[in-house]
């Protein structure tokens, strides 16, 4: 099998910020797939999974009722390694363009009192959720990207030239 695109990204040079991971045809419309990276990969702790569920229930509901972006949104939800998100919209914007809406859903998690979706009826492991470190974790990232907005190395990937020999060995940089 292929890898695939995200995975072919140098993982231990991705710093947090927000990339392109895809973008695709369907019908007629673009849907794109961003990478919100909270921390760098091999190098920082992955996000406490409490937090990382709380972040991703307090945010979704953040985007679904966004005014502006409400009917952009397609998903948010977490990466399996507990770095980031992923966030799907319509449409195919920058990341410098969706900069200030992700700083400002980060920055939403302060004011929230609760959790959203938490009972047993709208959630598969309602219990497991920490609103304290997950205003923790938003403030951190909502400060980093505030303060990196200027910085193009948080919004593209980092690019690795994979070497091949003629022999079909490959060489990765260090």
């Amino acid at each position: 099998m292929d890898l695939i695109p995200s995975f072919s990204v140098d993982h231990n040079a991705i710093v947090p910020g927000i990339f392109t991971s895809r973008m695709d045809q369907v019908g007629g419309s673009v849907i794109t797939t961003y990478d919100i990276r909270l921390t760098r990969p091999n190098k920082e702790p992955a996000v406490d999974v409490a937090a990382m569920h709380s972040l991703e229930h307090i945010i979704a509901t953040f985007l679904r009722n966004h005014p502006d972006w409400k009917d952009e949104v397609i998903y948010w939800g977490p990466m399996g390694c507990l770095t980031g998100f992923y966030l799907i919209l319509k449409g195919s914007r920058s990341p410098r363009e969706i900069h200030p809406l992700l700083v400002s859903a980060f920055r939403a998690v302060k004011d929230a009192q609760s959790v959203p979706g938490t009972s047993p009826e709208n959630c598969g492991h309602y219990l497991m959720h920490d609103l304290g470190m997950a205003k923790w974790y938003a403030e951190r990232f909502a400060n980093y990207l505030t303060e990196n907005a200027g910085n193009p190395d948080i919004y593209e990937y980092p690019r690795t030239e994979r070497l091949v020999t003629d022999e079909g060995h490959r060489f990765y940089d260090s």
